[in-house]
């Protein structure tokens, strides 16, 4: 693809997206931006998010694993089924009977201003890191691509795309976001099935003889690119329990107690809505992940059928490189642009909606929102709204320099890496206070949650010598959701007869 033909499509993406931002955000408030006035249509919110959910790194990284992990990633996928369970039957009717904008607001009832006060922190820290990682995809795309056979050095790309985000929801928040992320998610859906048929057809088979050729295909471990349990060893982080529990978790803590996600939930106009926006999204979810594992398998055939080289480092694939490398460089000009739009969309489609989110997170949570009028909120909203743009920006610099320097590394298994570390808290403070009924000792909540992380850092760094080679997956989640439980239990008493008034839950 030309430079030229790259800066035409992605000019007249963005100049849709910038007109469903006007339509969407005329006489809009500071409520419209928070929360859509509550109007959202259910089946949009429901295909919206999953643009938002999978966000580039999906796109990118998981077909790219299927060279080492074969499908186990599916084993996760899994997972995710029965975590969003729970989410639909035990924390969105939390939240729709106690009304709130943020989802935290719930600790403040539960546990006091200090719990509060420490669950919002986290969230921005982890959506905060989460999805400017997520956007440095579209940054490294578009500069590839596109900037650097213009001369464009790396930080006006990283700039250019803040900026285009920052401009398309300054002013309608979540009520655009909606409807940007249906838009976006179609393209998403689209380029992975488009890229499918290209090399099906690239290789004269049909759907189903493509998914045979993958099946006898080996992965860099010997395995079939199509196998997805794996019970062979229980040290591997691959291990089918340690996938699936992780994947529950990770659902749970990364959609059911995530303000960016749950926010779009809550524009619903009732929990059934609702409700019925989660179960669609969660069929959805599990058969567009396992079209990204097809594809994932497809691109390793194709590169070995036509004897293309993959993008290598060391001798390592850059597993990361491959899908963008051949859809841009062998799939033909139609399957590039789809490429183009579904990397662009995906990316976007994530980190717009983080961005409203943390921008609602921090108003309501930090800036006492409630007590402001109109001319400040939107005033205050504004400031935030700039914040949150510079500080991605400085993350996704910073992700350049830590992808340069660890080279072969996939970018979804740093993200979920993070999110065990910086998710555990949040995990352990909603269990805690939706499963027991004991009283903490609200100041000490946040040295707890600040200890639980760290030691999981160092359970996870010398698991290997202290546990016979044991390696700690994604379960990590759950064992830092554990010691966050196990010490506001340490802090606890039981509560007196007549119920404290914090106790909510």
């Amino acid at each position: 693809m030309t430079a030229p033909l790259v800066a035409t499509v992605l000019i007249s993406y963005f100049l849709v997206l910038i007109l469903i931002a006007f339509l969407t955000s005329r006489n809009a408030d500071s409520s419209t931006f928070f929360t859509g006035d509550k109007q959202s249509p259910w089946y949009l919110v429901a295909f919206g998010m999953i643009g938002a959910s999978l966000s580039g790194v999906t796109f990118i990284s998981v077909p790219g694993k299927v060279l080492n992990e074969s499908m186990a990633y599916f084993q996760i996928v899994l997972g995710y089924v029965l975590g969003y369970i729970v989410i639909a039957k035990v924390l969105m009717p939390l939240y729709y009977k106690m009304n709130v904008v943020s989802i935290y607001e719930i600790l403040l009832s539960r546990f006091g201003y200090f719990t509060y006060k420490t669950g919002a922190a986290f969230f921005i820290l982890s959506r905060t890191l989460g999805s400017a990682i997520r956007l440095y995809l579209a940054t490294f795309v578009l500069q590839l691509f596109l900037f650097e056979e213009l001369g464009v050095p790396y930080w006006v790309t990283a700039i250019t795309t803040v900026g285009l985000i920052w401009v398309y929801t300054f002013k309608g928040g979540i009520k655009t976001i909606v409807y940007t992320d249906t838009f976006q998610t179609f393209f998403l859906i689209s380029a992975v099935v488009l890229c499918t048929i290209v090399i099906a057809q690239a290789l004269n088979l049909d759907l189903f003889g493509l998914f045979d050729r993958i099946t006898i295909t080996k992965s860099s471990a010997g395995f079939s690119m199509t196998k997805i349990f794996f019970f062979e060893d229980y040290k591997s982080t691959i291990y089918f329990p340690k996938q699936f529990f992780g994947g529950m978790f990770l659902a749970i803590a990364m959609t059911g107690l995530d303000q960016d996600l749950m926010q779009k939930n809550l524009t619903c106009k009732s929990i059934k809505e609702a409700q019925k926006n989660m179960y669609s999204f969660t069929a959805v979810l599990v058969f567009v992940n396992f079209l990204f594992l097809i594809l994932g398998g497809a691109l390793y055939v194709f590169a070995n059928e036509k004897g293309i080289a993959l993008p290598s480092i060391n001798g390592l694939v850059v597993t990361d490189h491959v899908f963008p490398t051949l859809a841009l460089g062998k799939f033909g000009t139609i399957a590039g642009v789809f490429f183009l739009l579904g990397i662009t969309a995906s990316s976007y489609a994530s980190a717009d909606s983080a961005l409203a989110a943390l921008t609602t997170g921090f108003c309501i949570d930090f800036l006492n929102f409630s007590t402001k009028n109109e001319q400040q909120k939107k005033k205050y909203q504004l400031f935030v709204h700039i914040g949150f743009s510079l500080l991605f920006l400085l993350i996704i610099l910073a992700t350049e320099v830590y992808i340069k320097n660890h080279q072969g590394s996939d970018l979804i298994g740093t993200i979920l890496k993070i999110a065990s570390y910086t998710y555990g808290p949040l995990l352990g403070l909603f269990s805690f206070g939706i499963l027991t009924k004991r009283v903490i000792k609200d100041k000490l909540s946040l040295i707890i949650c600040l200890i639980a992380p760290v030691l999981c850092y160092f359970l996870s760094m010398y698991s290997i010598e202290w546990m016979n080679g044991y390696v700690f997956g994604y379960e990590l989640l759950i064992v830092n959701g554990v010691f966050t439980f196990i010490g506001l239990f340490l802090i606890s008493s039981k509560p007196n007869l007549v119920l404290n008034e914090n106790s909510t839950l």
